[in-house]
């Protein structure tokens, strides 16, 4: 999605591609990622921190992953993948037929 964005930016809103357009693309996404994963979180935080009691035995650890899933790939998103983006991608506008 990130990606797209970039071109969407680039295509749509004629910005040239840079520092100052990465830095808008990932600051657009940003409310976008911070509450998707917050909201998961939240909501699996109980399963994962109860999961010592009985019954819970599958749920609570895999409850613990995803949690753990959800930091990692929010810090991947909001962090790694902009800076890779910006050392590595090209981004030209695209011409229409």
């Amino acid at each position: 999605m990130m990606v797209s964005h970039y071109q969407h930016l680039i295509d749509e809103e004629n910005c040239i591609w840079g520092l100052e357009t990465c830095i808008r693309g990932a600051s657009e996404r940003l409310p976008s990622i911070l509450m998707t994963a917050l909201v998961t979180a939240l909501g699996l935080l109980p399963l994962a921190l109860g999961s010592h009691q009985p019954g819970r035995e599958i749920e609570g650890p895999m409850a613990t992953i995803i949690v753990g899933d959800l930091v990692t790939s929010t810090i991947l998103n909001l962090l790694i993948l902009p800076t890779m983006m910006l050392h590595f991608g090209r981004f030209e506008k695209e011409k229409f037929s």
